[in-house]
């Protein structure tokens, strides 16, 4: 501020450019009262006064003597914020050009990754690997700066190299930052992309309930949200035809959603549409809830039918590695579903005491499953020594990580055959119940499954007894 006018240096500059603007001359005072607002300036480009004594013809500038050297500044402990984020391209990046080996955080990130292969058991091509991404990533890295997902994931990808494992390194730095979209959004996005508004609120609101949980509310599994989104998916786009809210939505309009579908579907409808508006109502976001007293019966589902003895044959021709026979062999002997077998741990086998757990339950291992667990752990033991994955069942790519194996891996043996993992479970199951008499007590005894589908399995015995005592000896 200048004590002749009360302005700053900027304002008085708007305020001369606004006279040079007019043409002619002028008072400085009135345009600087008029000055609202400046244009964006940067220091250092204004031009300067050109002062001191006239030069050439007119006269000699006189060299001022040279001052003494300012005192160094302090440092204050704040730094000038950036403008805008621009985004690195590390495409281009040229290893003889612009590799930086001597880039302290390079140096401190190849320590880190040295000690996370050693933990996770890294092959010594998964080490080379991550750290040429490593070389690329930080070789131009400045202190204080955060690499993006969206940054590395092009040039890593583009050359084969791990984009999760490099990201886990520069993670334990504190250097990345994770700009990717969720996953529930994206999926949200694509399923509710063109449902009205006021409807799309609400169901969002509901869903994310449902993934997330509430302040008075589980959450649900991630499967549950899914089955129930996509059941209600065609309702909530025929709805969104006519209606902008669901509180427009009426009795009728359910009852109509209902007639549309036929046999178990309908009554998955009916129960997503149920806790819809039940969240719904919850909240304040429609007045009542039009899916009271709507019922829809439970469907029994028939008789369960054993497995044909020519199918288990082909499900066991088909178990040729030691992966498969364990697989095939928790499904068919344990009754496990593919879920348990996949998420089966190390400390779930108990080989002393001839013991495995599975889904929670303890059970004797039998000399079959004995022997394959055997022969998978001498194969584990051969071909990944140093892995440090505490899954019973590993792959080549989870073998350097810590997750379980995939659900399309587990299952891929028995994909194209009738006696999938899913059918050698039920059938084993209903073998048992078959054997020794249709008791639901024993089978949640032995099993641990719940009493409804112990009943159901029993009922499922129980009838194939009676066809059978029926049928006569010839049967």
């Amino acid at each position: 501020m200048d004590d002749r006018h009360g302005y700053c240096r900027l304002c008085r500059a708007q305020a001369t450019w606004a006279i040079k603007a007019s043409g002619r001359a002028s008072v400085l005072e009135p345009y600087l009262q008029r000055v609202s607002c400046q244009q964006l300036f940067f220091a250092n480009l204004q031009r300067p006064r050109n002062g001191g004594p006239p030069v050439g013809k007119q006269g000699r500038r006189v060299l001022k003597r040279p001052s003494e050297p300012a005192p160094p500044l302090r440092p204050t402990g704040w730094i000038q914020p950036p403008l805008f984020a621009a985004s690195r391209d590390y495409r281009h990046f040229d290893r003889d050009r612009h590799a930086d080996l001597a880039n302290p955080d390079l140096i401190h990130a190849r320590r880190v990754a040295r000690a996370l292969g050693e933990a996770r058991g890294w092959s010594r091509w998964v080490a080379s690997d991550v750290d040429r991404a490593l070389v690329i990533v930080l070789s131009a890295h400045a202190e204080g700066e955060s690499i993006r997902y969206s940054e590395i994931f092009p040039a890593l990808r583009g050359r084969g190299l791990s984009v999760g494992r490099t990201a886990e390194v520069l993670d334990q730095m504190g250097l990345f930052a994770d700009d990717r979209a969720p996953a529930v959004d994206r999926w949200l996005e694509r399923k509710l992309n063109v449902v009205t508004p006021g409807i799309r609120g609400v169901v969002e609101s509901w869903a994310r309930t449902l993934l997330d949980g509430g302040p008075r509310s589980e959450p649900r599994a991630r499967q549950t949200a899914w089955v129930y989104l996509n059941e209600i998916q065609p309702v909530l786009l025929e709805w969104s035809g006519r209606y902008d809210h669901l509180r427009e939505v009426t009795r009728e309009d359910v009852i109509a959603a209902r007639g549309a579908a036929g046999g178990k579907q309908r009554e998955s409808r009916i129960v997503a549409l149920r806790s819809l508006f039940r969240h719904a109502k919850k909240n304040g976001q429609v007045f009542r809830n039009p899916t009271l007293r709507i019922r829809v019966p439970r469907q029994d589902g028939g008789i369960i039918q054993a497995l044909p003895q020519a199918d288990i044959d082909q499900a066991v021709v088909a178990a040729t590695t030691p992966d498969i026979r364990l697989i095939m062999a928790l499904a068919a002997v344990h009754a496990a579903r593919p879920k348990m077998i996949r998420t089966m741990r190390l400390d779930d086998v108990d080989l002393g005491n001839r013991r495995i757990t599975v889904g929670g339950h303890v059970r004797l291992l039998d000399d079959l499953t004995h022997r394959a667990l055997l022969d998978w752990l001498d194969y584990r033991r051969t071909r990944w020594p140093n892995t440090a994955n505490p899954y019973l069942l590993i792959t080549q790519k989870t073998a350097v990580e810590l997750g379980p194996a995939g659900r399309l891996w587990t299952t891929r043996a028995t994909r194209n055959l009738t006696a999938t993992l899913e059918r050698l479970r039920v059938d084993r199951q209903l073998e048992e119940a078959l054997t020794h008499g249709p008791d639901p007590l024993h089978l949640s005894l032995v099993f641990g499954i719940d009493e409804k589908t112990a009943i159901r399995y029993a009922n499922s015995a129980r009838a194939l007894l009676e066809q059978t005592a029926e049928g006569g000896p010839a049967s």
